[in-house]
């Protein structure tokens, strides 16, 4: 592999001393060696400091805890590289990332930013974990290559893009949320390749709690989104937005609605069932998925726990529609 590439990897941390480690090991396993290692401290006070200076890592400081958008364009601030990789500190990347990375860059000269995903072994064991993890594994993979977005858990930008367009938004995004969305849809618009990599993997060490999960999943992502996707005239098909996903999740709030009356009525039940049929078809997919990896019990929860999912995210979108409908008037 052609080491003429500078990559300059960007580790954002906060009180991040029980990840950091294995981050950091997995960048300096790293087959390709013509990188310099970054992490920016967002205010910890804990021992990351400690351990990015033992793993040989520039240490920026960042004012925080200030959200890991402005921590990312800290780190910006201080690097050298043409290409900068944006890992999060609880991933730990696979040996050949930054080869692939600079690979896709070299052959794809209109590629402005590359991005990969999860792989399929999740540490957390959990099932709140379990799902999470391995759903947005199965997302990226089954996403088109030619994206929309971008994903800043294990994502790369040229420098000289990055800086065109401005960089992370801090200002709109002061906590974590989906400032990595904002960015790719930004440089979408601005008429830039964005290019997802299926081979470009990490593994994500986080574990999920309901309490976690859900207030980061509705106001940390849901609600920004839908926010983002009404001020922008909406978002390309692509993702979790696919419009297989959208009608799984209409199905998914009638069959809340209707479940109720069914012990009342129980013609209902012809209705419902029906109605989970059409569910099951829609994302058989991603159940198909789950039952390669997981076996049958485990997917018999997941079914439940995606139509949740669906639900809470789509209620979300509709409260902030209208929201935004009366600020309007």
């Amino acid at each position: 592999m052609e080491q003429g590439q500078r990559v300059s990897v960007i580790v954002p941390v906060y009180n991040g001393g029980w990840c950091l480690d294995r981050c950091l090991s997995g960048i300096r396993r790293s087959s390709y060696r013509n990188y310099e290692l970054i992490v920016v401290d967002n205010g910890s006070t804990d021992n990351s400091i400690a351990i990015a200076q033992a793993h040989g890592a520039r240490v920026a400081h960042c004012p925080g805890p200030s959200g890991p958008g402005a921590a990312r364009n800290t780190g910006v601030q201080v690097a050298s590289g043409q290409l900068l990789l944006f890992v999060d500190a609880d991933v730990v990347v696979r040996e050949d990332v930054l080869s692939r990375v600079v690979a896709r860059f070299l052959t794809n000269p209109e590629c402005a930013a590359v991005f990969g995903s999860y792989d399929d072994r999740p540490t957390a064991t959990n099932f709140l974990s379990q799902y999470k993890n391995l759903l947005h594994h199965f997302v990226h993979q089954n996403a088109n290559s030619q994206a929309t977005t971008f994903w800043a858990g294990c994502g790369a930008i040229r420098t000289d893009v990055f800086l065109k367009v401005g960089g992370f938004d801090q200002e709109k995004y002061p906590t974590p949320s989906i400032e990595d969305i904002e960015l790719g849809d930004r440089i979408y618009r601005q008429g830039y390749r964005i290019c997802l990599d299926r081979e470009v993997q990490a593994t994500h060490l986080k574990e999920w709690r309901w309490l976690s999960l859900l207030r980061a999943e509705i106001f940390y992502r849901a609600v920004p989104w839908s926010r983002l996707i009404l001020e922008r005239q909406g978002l390309v098909s692509d993702l979790n937005l696919k419009i297989s996903q959208q009608a799984s999740a209409g199905l998914a709030n009638l069959m809340l609605v209707m479940l109720p009356f069914v012990p009342m009525q129980p013609t209902l039940t012809y209705g419902f069932v029906l109605l989970l049929i059409v569910f099951l078809v829609l994302n058989w997919d991603i159940f198909a998925f789950f039952l390669r990896r997981k076996g049958v019990p485990f997917t018999i929860r997941v079914v439940p726990m995606h139509a949740l999912y669906l639900i809470y995210s789509s209620v979300t979108f509709v409260l902030v529609l209208l929201s935004h409908a009366v600020r309007i008037r």
